[in-house]
């Protein structure tokens, strides 16, 4: 005998059913058990209601890990993987497709300032290229008003490395 699963839509009925005390003590009790659950919750409760400060503080830590960027090129890599990793997290909580844009420009705007041009090391400079890609692909999935603007942007990212990275192509 199994320990039954049960769906989304079967806990968002029975969900409906209990008290607003006892759906407080289910967030609390689920919050106590993972650190990325307690950090959504907290996103949900007092950030998600302004999201362009949030994202104005989460591009300040991204710029801040950047400048503490180690010289050599293995660890910087290591370093910008657990930058990606945290800003992934953080665009989870959003849930926002121009948010992860414009995260993501910032990651690769930070990536062309604080990188050496010479890097030779190939998993450091494809990070740059994924990043850029994966731009390119969700300003495809934007509606077309909203899609312009970050175009121009992209553009404006994409001619700044390559004018700064000769391997970039």
């Amino acid at each position: 005998m199994s320990v039954p699963t049960y769906g989304l839509q079967d806990i968002k009925k029975e969900i409906q059913h209990l008290s607003p005390v006892q759906t407080a003590e289910l967030c609390l009790r689920l919050a106590r058990y993972k650190k990325e659950n307690k950090e959504l919750l907290a996103y949900l409760l007092f950030e998600a209601d302004n999201e362009q400060a949030y994202m104005e503080k989460v591009k300040a830590e991204a710029g801040f890990m950047f400048s503490q960027l180690p010289v050599r090129s293995y660890d910087a890599a290591k370093s910008m993987r657990k930058i990606l990793r945290l800003l992934g997290k953080y665009t989870k909580f959003t849930g926002s497709k121009e948010v992860e844009i414009d995260l993501l420009l910032n990651f690769c705007n930070n990536y062309i300032h604080y990188t050496d041009r010479k890097a030779s090391y190939k998993p450091l400079r494809m990070i740059l290229t994924r990043q850029m890609l994966k731009v390119r692909t969700l300003i495809g999935k934007l509606h077309e008003d909203v899609q312009a603007d970050y175009t121009e942007e992209y553009n404006q990212v994409h001619l700044a490395a390559e004018a700064k990275f000769p391997w970039l192509y």
